[in-house]
């Protein structure tokens, strides 16, 4: 065996718990002595999928006919189960779980005709024991916590998931470390036609298939998949096979914690002193944020999160918590959360900073932190900043990029261009031109402008790897009026190219 400790939770009436709790807020709940039970379409027409106490006792059971259990039990009442929304919840609860630890995942083997196959979850608490007074204390804490959800539950703890499946479902109550010899072989996780074969072989129990000659085992189950294969499944159940619990999303490295006696709806308080914890966390690994997810647990099981980010890496205190000051009116609270968690899921490396020998500040970092405030402000959208692409088009040669994003190292020195592109060129009537030079005079937003000096042309060839044939030519001048103004305008094509009539002429951009 391995030093892992994996809890097991079964919630064997997850189904119908999650079905009483919606009939209720709609204020169509049944009486407790009312037999209910939620079918599924099967291969012969509905089945029963789960019951509840009531329908259980007057002999209702999981898999059968609709039909011969209404004739078992006239009174019962039938309502179609929701197995898409089932799965959803369950995913969900598994993220609240990680209130005891960052591994979580949700548990939603069912195997067809076997015995214990129900919704549930597993947690890897390897060392988190000790944060709960123990791993009794810890199973006992997350019994109640589920049954204040309106969750039952039966746990174990085991050093294998395999272990801990089997001792939640057909162990005792709360068990830590049972002997799982003794266990029927359906608790290896075994479809039903495997447990039904092994029964007929006289195999019931775990030891007697695990005396058997393995040799013998493996000839039989050569092609069988997992939870056709006992020989896997003991493998599991032991810790010779591998099965490490992979969350969808790998938990931070940086995390830092407040639980709550009381539930609360604002967490503004706390936030502080959370941020000031988890600074203290990256600063001993010398890193710095760059990704944060602020998460709230309600106490009906729902999980709130905020997300942030900085431009730059950081273990401000008082930046970080500024990101969130104005965003977290958008948590719903519900009836309270009694745990907030703020995570660092994106980090990079940031040495110890020396300020100048004058005792000034560091400008990067405070244009830095102006640009996170404006991002957690307006979004990310709102703001940008533009680099020079490769192309020598002029609309081309600009990008939008993140702000503070390094810029692209292009070869060759770059043309001097106006301060101000116009979003599209603007044509330009032309009153009288320089025989291949710019105009004398032009008209341009109904106003006259005559041209006292120019320079150019600087001729820009189309690019032909992305324009579309019979793109003409551009001979670009920067010209100034009388008065001043210094514009940047351009001919395109020339006169008996083959690629149009005479030559037009526009605006494109205006200089300072």
């Amino acid at each position: 065996m391995s030093g892992r400790r994996i809890v097991s939770i079964w919630l064997p009436q997850f189904p119908m718990e999650r079905w009483q709790k919606t009939q209720e807020r709609r204020g169509n709940a049944p009486p407790d002595d009312r037999a209910v039970a939620l079918s599924v379409e099967g291969a012969h027409g509905p089945v029963i999928h789960a019951v509840n106490r009531a329908a259980h006792l007057a002999g209702v059971t999981v898999g059968a006919r609709v039909a011969d259990m209404r004739a078992l039990c006239p009174a019962l009442k039938v309502d179609f189960a929701d197995p898409e929304g089932d799965r959803i919840a369950l995913h969900r609860l598994a993220l609240w779980a990680r209130r005891w630890c960052p591994w979580t995942v949700a548990d939603d083997w069912v195997a067809q005709g076997a015995a214990g196959g129900s919704q549930g979850l597993i947690l890897d608490t390897t060392g988190a024991d000790h944060l709960w007074g123990g791993e009794a204390a810890m199973l006992a804490d997350m019994e109640a916590a589920l049954s204040a959800l309106g969750h039952s539950s039966r746990l174990a703890l085991a050093p294998t998931w395999g272990a801990a499946w089997a001792l939640a479902r057909f162990g005792p109550v709360r068990a830590i470390c049972a002997d799982v010899a003794s266990l029927p072989v359906a608790a290896l996780r075994l479809d039903g036609e495997t447990v039904l074969l092994l029964n007929r072989l006289g195999l019931r129990t775990i030891r007697q298939l695990a005396d058997l000659p393995r040799l013998s085992l493996a000839r039989r189950f050569s092609c069988a998949g997992p939870s056709q294969n006992p020989l896997i499944r003991l493998d599991q159940m032991t810790g010779h096979l591998p099965e490490p619990v992979s969350p969808p999303g790998a938990p931070p490295v940086f995390r830092a914690d407040v639980r709550l006696a009381e539930p609360i709806l604002d967490p503004t308080h706390h936030l502080p002193a959370l941020c000031a914890a988890l600074c203290d966390q990256l600063a001993k690994a010398y890193r710095g944020a760059r990704r944060l997810c602020l998460t709230v647990y309600r106490t009906d099981g729902e999980v709130s999160r905020i997300e942030a980010a900085c431009a730059l890496p950081s273990r401000d205190p008082a930046h970080l918590a500024f990101l969130f000051r104005d965003r977290l009116e958008r948590i719903d609270p519900g009836f309270g959360f009694d745990l907030i968690s703020l995570e660092v899921p994106a980090t990079e490396a940031l040495g110890t900073r020396q300020t100048d020998l004058a005792g000034g500040s560091d400008a990067g970092l405070e244009l830095s932190h102006l640009v996170d405030r404006l991002t957690a402000r307006f979004g990310r959208a709102a703001l940008a900043q533009l680099q020079p692409a490769a192309s020598h088009i002029p609309e081309r040669a600009g990008a939008r990029a993140a702000p503070l994003a390094a810029a692209p190292d292009l070869a060759g020195p770059q043309a001097e261009r106006p301060q101000r592109l116009l979003d599209h060129p603007e044509e330009i009537r032309v009153l009288y031109a320089v025989p291949e030079g710019p105009p004398a005079q032009f008209q341009w937003r109904r106003r006259s402008y005559r041209v006292a000096r120019y320079q150019g042309p600087e001729r820009i060839a189309p690019e032909w790897w992305q324009d579309k044939p019979g793109t003409r030519l551009r001979d670009y001048f920067k010209v100034e009026d009388e008065a001043g103004h210094r514009f940047w305008l351009y001919r395109e094509g020339l006169q008996g190219d083959g690629r149009g009539g005479a030559p037009r002429w526009f605006l494109h951009g205006v200089f300072a």
